[in-house]
């Protein structure tokens, strides 16, 4: 869930925006900045920067977690421009589903009384598919792509 915390814009209080913020987009500003450093001059590497349907479009009562996701999804579009042709990957993955966490199974009871086999995403699938990001050849590279499981709504 990360910083996906309901709240209408004109009752954010700013501090509480700038927390949002600062977890989402800056905290994979810093990332990315430092991962460059290191890859970069080896010419080689991956860097994924994971994402959310709020990366590409916001939703009522969810303004300040919108806007970082989406300054997050420009900053990863930056770094790619910047840094691919230097032979390292970024990648920029929207997650548009629940994560099967400790916290998800808690609250899924209420969230999806009725649910179904394979609802929400399992950790193991999205490593998966990082780790296929990672392989692949860069003559084919994969800047961003979208993860959900087969019953969620677009």
């Amino acid at each position: 869930m990360g910083a996906n915390v309901p709240m209408k814009i004109a009752e954010t209080p700013t501090k509480k925006f700038y927390k949002i913020w600062e977890m989402a987009c800056f905290g994979g500003f810093l990332t990315g900045r430092e991962a460059a450093k290191y890859l970069v001059p080896r010419k080689k590497g991956t860097i994924i920067f994971t994402g959310a349907t709020a990366s590409l479009r916001g939703a009522a009562g969810f303004g300040a977690f919108a806007s970082a996701k989406s300054g997050l999804r420009a900053v990863a579009q930056s770094l790619a421009r910047e840094i691919m042709p230097q032979g390292v990957h970024v990648a920029h993955v929207v997650i548009d589903a629940a994560v099967d966490t400790e916290f998800v199974r808690q609250i899924l009871p209420q969230m999806k009384p009725n649910r179904q086999t394979d609802d929400i995403v399992k950790p193991d699938s999205i490593a998966e598919f990082y780790y296929q990001i990672h392989l692949q050849s860069p003559d084919a590279w994969t800047f961003e792509s979208d993860l959900r499981p087969w019953c969620e709504k677009w």
